[in-house]
């Protein structure tokens, strides 16, 4: 009795054949540099920020405050927040980014809801519905993000809406630094000189 080798055949399995697990890395390694750099801005732009109103504090918070420079220090920092609070956890292996931008684009809208509650000048206004809007988009790309979290076109379209939001609430921060927001308070808002008492005369 002659026995008979049977030669199994193997075929290499080819990675396209299995699915990518949603539990591996969400965000491709290939955009690590680009959050790293946004988060480290982000966080150095809220220093910034935190400098602008420290210079006009008087002007933005408190008895002598213009709505404007109020609406423009808070729609500012919660953009930054916004923006390094994604970058960070998009660095993160195991997370959807979809589920930090819907989050952080409630909170924002919220934020904003409340300020323009308590401010109704025109300006504060226009600000929080730009505001608004830009947290629109990024809440519909974060959903998106959360039905497909390897959607890459989606990925780069919130890459963008993330960006953008930091040049905004750069040049608010840079606005409430100049004090443009006191453009339309008078001189002795610009100067911070709001003691209406009259000085003594030195004499001759």
């Amino acid at each position: 009795m002659v026995p008979v080798l049977v030669r199994a055949s193997v075929h290499p399995i080819d990675s396209t054949d299995r699915a990518m697990p949603v539990s591996v890395r969400m965000v491709p390694s290939a955009y690590d540099t680009y959050f790293a750099a946004v988060a480290t801005a982000a966080a150095a732009l809220i220093g910034l920020l935190f400098v602008a109103v420290s210079v006009r504090e008087d002007t933005i918070f408190g008895p002598h405050a213009i709505p404007g420079g109020e609406a423009l220090a808070i729609t500012a920092f919660t953009g930054l927040v916004n923006s390094f609070v994604v970058s960070l956890l998009g660095l993160i292996p195991k997370v959807n980014i979809g589920d930090t931008a819907v989050i952080m684009a409630v909170i924002t809208i919220v934020a904003i809801a409340r300020l323009q509650q308590r401010l109704h000048a025109r300006r504060s206004l226009i600000v929080g519905v730009v505001t608004l809007l830009a947290c629109a988009v990024q809440f519909g790309l974060g959903v998106l993000l959360l039905l497909n979290p390897h959607d890459s076109n989606q990925l780069i379209n919130l890459c963008f809406v993330v960006f953008a939001t930091l040049i905004v609430s750069l040049q608010r921060a840079w606005s409430l630094l100049r004090g443009r927001h006191l453009a339309g308070a008078g001189g002795t808002a610009v100067t911070g000189d709001h003691d209406p008492s009259p000085r003594p005369d030195p004499g001759p």
